[in-house]
């Protein structure tokens, strides 16, 4: 997701954890965000665990690359930094991230960290 559009994303959602997948062009991979924004904002124990749930991630058929981390805080005007944790999956295609959203493993790990 561009610089510019992610302040746009940002600006739409208040709470938890939201995500988002750019349309990929043929042939191209597909990005797919999710921002977690804490109930209780800066708790590290919460923060590590859904750094640590979602590496399980990694399992799950179709799912390529997966990273996540907590948010650097910055002083610029343009960056939103009031998530806690921010994780990236990446995918070949739409099909793949669809079977990934609707895996077991993951939906599991939702239900868990929410």
């Amino acid at each position: 997701m561009n610089k510019i559009r992610l302040p746009v994303v940002l600006i739409l959602l208040f709470i938890g954890c939201v995500s988002t997948a750019t349309k990929a062009a043929e042939g191209t991979q597909v990005k797919h965000i999710v921002l977690c924004w804490l109930k209780e904002s800066g708790n590290p124990a919460h923060r590590h665990k859904i750094i640590e749930t979602s590496r399980s991630f990694r399992k799950i058929p179709r799912v390529l690359k997966v990273s996540a981390g907590e948010v650097i805080p910055s002083d610029r005007e343009i960056v939103d930094d009031s998530f806690d944790v921010a994780i990236m999956l990446t995918f070949a295609n739409t099909d793949d991230m669809n079977a990934y959203l609707e895996h077991p493993l993951h939906k599991d790990a939702v239900q868990k960290v929410r």
